[in-house]
Order: C-alpha cells, then structure tokens, then sequence
C-alpha cells in the first residue's frame, strides 16, 4: 500500500542515517551510494518487492540484485529495516571478521541476499542468468491456470557496471532472449571514485539499451519515490500486456544525497563522511535519532513479514492445487529448487562409467565427455548446457539437449512442452560464465558450457566467483594444450591448467580416457557445492586399461605397477601425468621395463580431488620414499609442491605445427620421459 510523503521520507532517511553510521563506526566502506540510491530502494522494496524475511528461500521470490556492490550498506539496511534476520548488532559489525555484514553482499552469509557482487558488472549479469532460470522454469513447469513460477528479477546497477565490458555481453544476451521480467533501475549519479565520469564514460546508455533490444525508460528522478514506483509499474504493466523486452529504468539520482559537503562528490564515494558531516547530514534530513536509532514507526513502515506471510501462503495455497493436478511435476520443481540430483543419479552414473570402461574407446577427452553427456542430459533434466559459439568444438550439445530459442512475441520454443537446454552465448566467455552463475543461483538448473581452454581466462572473475559462493558450476573447457596443433600459440594452453587450479574450491579435472572422463562429470554433478572445470583434448587419446574405476574418484591413482608390463619387481620410481600425457607415462614405464627398471605410474586426473584426501593414501599412491617424475604439456612450476625431482613440461608458449610434430618439439615423447627417470635415478644413486 502507497506510504503517505512523511513515511517515505523517513524511510529513506532511516537507509541514508543507517548507511553512513555503519560505515563511519568501521572507519571504512561507501555511504554515497546507498544514500544516493535510498528513494530507488523505498520504490521497489516498499512498494513492489515480492519477498518474505521470514522465508528467504522461498522459490516464487522476486530476486533482488546490487550490482554495484560496493553499496551494500543499501541491502543490510533494507534487509535489516524490513525484517529479515539481520540485527542491528549486525549492522554495528559492518565490514568485520566474521559479521553477517562483510564489505560486500555475500550470498550465504547475509540472509536475503541472493548473489555475491563487488565485481562490477558481474552482478547485472547474474540477474540476467537469475531471469533466464525463471523464463525456463515458467515454461516446463507452469500449465494453463497454474503459474507457480512467476517473479521479476530486478538489478541495481551503477556507471561502474556499465563501464565493464561484461555488462555488454549480458545486455545483449538479455534483449536476445526477451526477458521481460528483467528490470533494471540505473543509479545514474555521474561519479566514480576517480571524480566526474564524463570525460572517461561518454555512452548514451539508454540508446545503448534500446540497441540491445530493451525497453527504456526515463530518466526519471531517483529521488521521487512515486516517479520511481510509476516506472517500475510501467515496466511490469507493459510485459503484461504482451512487452517482450527487458526493462532499464534511468535513475538520476546524486551520490551521498543529504550531505552537505559530500554530496555529488567523489568523496563520498568510498570513505566515512566523517563526524561532523554526518552531523550536518542529520541536521540537513531532519534526522534527530542517535546513531543506529530506528524509530518504531519506521520499523513499522518497513516490515515486510505479514505482506511475506501473505504472498506465501497465497503461492502454497496455488502449489497445494498445482500439486493435486500435477503430482510429478510438483515433485519434481520441489526436487529441482533444493538441488537435488534424481534419486537414481547413482545407478546413472554407474552406467556411464560402467559403458566407457567396457567400451574402451580411442576418442578425443572432448568427446569422451560429449559420451558422457549424453547419459547425464537424457536422465538429469535439470541439465542446461551450452557454449560460447564453439559447440561443434567443445561437443557440449546432445540429444536431449536442442537448442534454446524465444519467438518473436519472446515465448520459449519447446519441443514435447520443454524448452531447449543448449544455450547458444555467442562469444561471450565472461557473460557466459557470470550468467551460469546467476543460473545456478536461482535454482532450478545446474549450468554447463564449454569454450577453449585458452579463453578461460576471460571467464576467470566468474569462476572465481562460483567458487566463493560454493556454486555448481561445471566449465567444459577443451583444446587442453599444444595437442591442438595449427592454430598456435595463442589457442594452446600452456598455463591454463595450472592457473585454475590456484583457485581455492575450484575442482579441476583433466582426464586420460573416456573412463576418467565419466567419473569426472559424475564427481562434478554431485558436487552441490562446489564448481567444476573439466580440461578436455582435442586430439584421441587411447583407452588406459585399468582394474578398478572407482578409484578415480580419489583424484590420483596407481593406473599401472611394473607386474604389468612383465616386471616382478617393486617400482623404484614413479611417474606421475595427467590428461594426453598419461599414454606418455605408459610408454616409458615400458620402456624402462625393456632396462629392468621397474616404475609406478600414477594418473593425477584431479590434483585438487587427490589434495583433499588424508595422508594414509596420499602415501600409498605416492610412497615418500620413491623418486617422482611428473609429466604434464604445460608449466612445470606447479609440480614441484608434489615433492618430485623433475618435471617434463613446457615454459614457453607453444608454435603452430601438427600436434605430433608439436609434442616431438618440446620434449614431450616417451623416449624423453624415459631418460628424465634415468636421470633422476642415476642422480639419486
């Protein structure tokens, strides 16, 4: 219900008050933003915000974005203000260890926030991933009179997000695909930390939108409560009525609004306003309470609770119907919202492992997984895949996965009632990454999709994210190394695998075979909590016989002892390799066997796995005592925390010839291997 001018004015004030107390008492953070964006926030949250601080999982919420992290005194304020379990001891904690109220909105930490954002342009495109999971699950799930999925996504965005480069890819993908229960409100304030933005950020934003095929409106002023409310209202109202197209709202707004000195200033951007501003500030908004002094009547203006008890109630009341109706289907979207794999997943992944070992075949790891695929996809649903203009190369398409499409009026194409589940991001390796991430995190679907590795690192800010935020994400990245061959070295990977590995909570997997390939994808959909990067050949790789499958799961294991290439001995070294570079490895062991020394050879498919394993294994698939010798076609640094004495691998960028002339190049053959084990033997003696 409309609140009266005094209300709305001391709502807003109550952010502005709370935003530059929390950061004064920390002595850091950014009040300007939040004071600037305060109206904007009174609009949504206030008036048009379905959400329930009682229940902040509940699936048929609107989800709510910062973007512009940086502000997120605004959400703390607002989560705090309406009702959601944040006290304001947790406010006074602002920016401190271990408080539910770190620098920036972390999702997980603070109840009611639904994405991690400081990374400018990151956060918009979360939204864009958060209202493509909602299209998607509108149009498997809702049926004629039963529309259990059916919420905005709404983004706070400022000229930071629009200055990255992200923020185009996730603009243009969100016109493609009509999602027109996406708004965005821009806090347009014209300052950055460097001072007026004009002279380095001259983009006519709203036609850039309107290029992009969004729908524009404004610029309305961010400090009119009602213009605010009428235009969000607008943009709902015209995709009602049959809008197709994402909504940008123009928000002019002036950052730190209510400080005297600060206000329109770069100061106010990232540093405390200081005692006697704030002091002013108050004197300025008429706000006469103590630090951290919330009104009675303003808490009641704010609190969100009984509306929240009324809009669930109201969505269980219409899912208790839809269930009665649709019994399977309801499971099943209660099924998929909480993250649960099919009961059967076990039994599913025992047959893919179970059909690659018995197959044994010579592919390419890149198809091996595409295999693997195709097991997982026809059985798991919840399966969106996808790749940045690169699917005939990463193989990340299957038969139960056809492409998505939205028709001219923006309603899904569907095959047999179900949307398309292979996404076509163009190449846009950074936005496909960060909306994977915002996929995920509207629960629903598990994201995956390939590129090359090389290009990994575009999508790298985003990676990182999902592993912060402990979200199943699973990156298909091939063309693993210089066995690409002709394209060179600006496509062959040479630093890639190793990179992603520094990455904490990242699992990163490359395998030898179809076999480890299989395991891989079951260990990375059953990891609910942790994102995965799979690191695929182009070229085949030939079948690494092996007597048990499910060690592989333990990251590293011992593929082959000397008994099995005909010596009885116990193995004097170990050579460890991961990827095309085992089939090196098993040369060599028979090689050396031919010289009567006798070597264990270890496949690592998974250092990251096998770093989590206790110690009682880790020695028994590494006896302390043996000389190791890692093979890997990329930089050799990363080995030596595995306590070998040499490494075959490459420290310089690769060249562009065939693959077999490539490997013979630099070093990486059997015949080299087999001497470095020499080597390091002879050297040991």
């Amino acid at each position: 219900m409309p609140q009266t001018t005094k209300n709305i004015t001391a709502m807003a004030n109550a952010i502005r008050a709370l935003a530059m107390d929390a950061v004064q008492q920390a002595n850091s953070g950014h009040p300007g933003a939040p004071m600037g964006m305060a109206d904007m926030a009174v609009a949504l949250w206030g008036r048009h915000l379905r959400h329930h601080p009682a229940q902040p999982l509940w699936a048929d919420r609107d989800r709510f974005v910062l973007s512009n992290g940086h502000a997120s005194m605004l959400i703390y304020a607002l989560l705090h203000l309406s009702g959601y379990d944040l006290s304001i001891d947790d406010l006074k904690a602002f920016r401190q260890m271990h408080s539910k109220t770190p620098g920036h909105p972390e999702v997980g930490v603070t109840p009611g926030v639904e994405t991690t954002t400081g990374p400018l342009g990151q956060g918009i495109t979360n939204a864009v991933g958060m209202a493509l999971a909602e299209k998607l699950l509108a149009t498997e799930f809702n049926r004629p009179g039963h529309a259990i999925v059916n919420h905005h996504t709404y983004a706070f965005l400022g000229d930071g997000c629009l200055m990255e480069g992200i923020s185009h890819e996730a603009v243009a993908l969100a016109g493609a695909w009509k999602l027109n229960k996406l708004i965005a409100l821009y806090d347009d304030n014209g300052i950055s930390i460097d001072g007026q933005v004009s002279p380095w950020f001259i983009d006519n934003t709203p036609q850039r939108f309107e290029a992009c095929g969004w729908n524009v409106i404004g610029p309305v002023d961010g400090h009119d409560v009602d213009a605010v409310d009428g235009a969000i209202t607008k943009a709902k109202l015209s995709a009602q009525n049959g809008e197709s197209r994402p909504t940008l709202i123009v928000c002019k707004t002036h950052i730190g609004k209510g400080s005297p000195n600060r206000a329109n200033t770069a100061k106010a951007h990232g540093e405390p306003l200081g005692g006697d501003e704030i002091k002013l500030t108050r004197e300025t908004i008429g706000w006469s309470h103590d630090a951290f002094v919330i009104p009675d009547e303003v808490y009641a203006d704010w609190n969100a609770k009984a509306d929240g008890d009324a809009l669930v109630a109201d969505w269980n009341t219409r899912f208790e119907a839809y269930k009665a109706l649709f019994p399977t289907e309801a499971a099943e979207f209660l099924r998929r919202m909480a993250g649960e794999l099919p009961a059967n997943f076990p039994e599913i992944a025992v047959e893919a492992v179970a059909a690659a070992h018995d197959k044994a075949e010579t592919v390419a790891s890149r198809k091996a997984s595409q295999i693997a695929l195709e097991f997982f996809t026809a059985a798991i649903p919840e399966m969106l895949g996808g790749s940045a203009d690169l699917t005939g190369s990463n193989l990340t398409n299957t038969k139960s996965t056809p492409a998505f499409r939205v028709d001219a009026t923006g309603a899904v194409v569907t095959t047999d009632g179900k949307p398309g589940r292979h996404i076509n991001y163009g190449v846009r390796e950074f936005g496909m990454a960060a909306i994977m991430n915002g996929v995920t995190l509207h629960g629903g679907y598990i994201p995956y999709a390939g590129t090359f590795l090389t290009f990994s690192d575009y999508s790298r800010n985003a990676i990182r994210m999902a592993a912060l935020m402990k979200q199943r994400v699973i990156h298909v990245f091939t063309h693993d190394s210089i066995g690409l061959g002709e394209d060179g070295p600006t496509h062959q990977s040479v630093e890639h695998a190793a990179s992603l590995r520094l990455i904490p909570g990242l699992d990163v997997w490359r395998p030898a075979d179809t076999t480890e390939t299989a395991v891989a994808w079951t260990i990375a959909l059953a990891n609910k909590h942790r994102p995965s990067a799979l690191l695929l050949s182009r070229q085949n790789l030939p079948y690494a016989p092996k007597q048990d499958a499910d060690v592989i799961t333990q990251g590293a294991y011992v593929l082959a002892e000397p008994a099995e290439v005909g010596l009885k001995k116990k193995a004097v070294a170990v050579i460890i390799a991961t990827g095309s570079e085992v089939q090196l490895a098993l040369h060599a062991q028979a090689e050396l066997a031919k010289r009567g020394v006798p070597v264990r050879v270890v496949s690592m498919p998974s250092t990251t796995v096998f770093d989590r394993q206790d110690v009682a294994y880790k020695k028994a698939v590494l006896p302390p005592k043996l000389p190791r010798v890692a093979v890997e076609a990329g930089v050799t640094d990363f080995w030596w925390k595995y306590g070998v004495d040499a490494v075959v691998g490459i420290d310089t960028y690769g060249e562009s010839a065939p693959a077999g002339v490539l490997f013979k190049h630099f070093g990486l053959t059997p015949e080299n291997v087999t001497a470095t084990v020499l080597k390091v033997l002879a050297k040991k003696k």
